[in-house]
């Protein structure tokens, strides 16, 4: 009896820390508007049109687009993880 009742303890637990994660794993990072923002930058991006802020160069990297695209959403207040340093 011993060791049915240490099983079902060992279920319990187990069960309640997935449906942690699974809450966890539900929750965005991004809001769908900064996703649209970042889609923009992109689009303008491959088309020539994004220019760097402080220098008024032309844009050329994927990456950089996407930091810009970022960058404005957050001005905007959508929801967005703060800036790694």
């Amino acid at each position: 009896m011993a060791t049915k009742k240490a099983a079902k303890k060992a279920v319990k637990k187990t069960t309640k820390k997935a449906v942690k994660k699974a809450a966890k794993k539900s929750t965005r990072k991004y809001s769908p508007s900064a996703g649209k923002q970042v889609e923009t930058e992109m689009r303008e991006m491959k088309a020539g049109k994004l220019k760097s802020g402080r220098s008024g160069k032309k844009v050329t990297n994927p990456k950089q687009a996407i930091a810009i695209g970022l960058s404005e959403a957050r001005k905007k207040g959508a929801k967005v993880p703060a800036k790694k340093k």
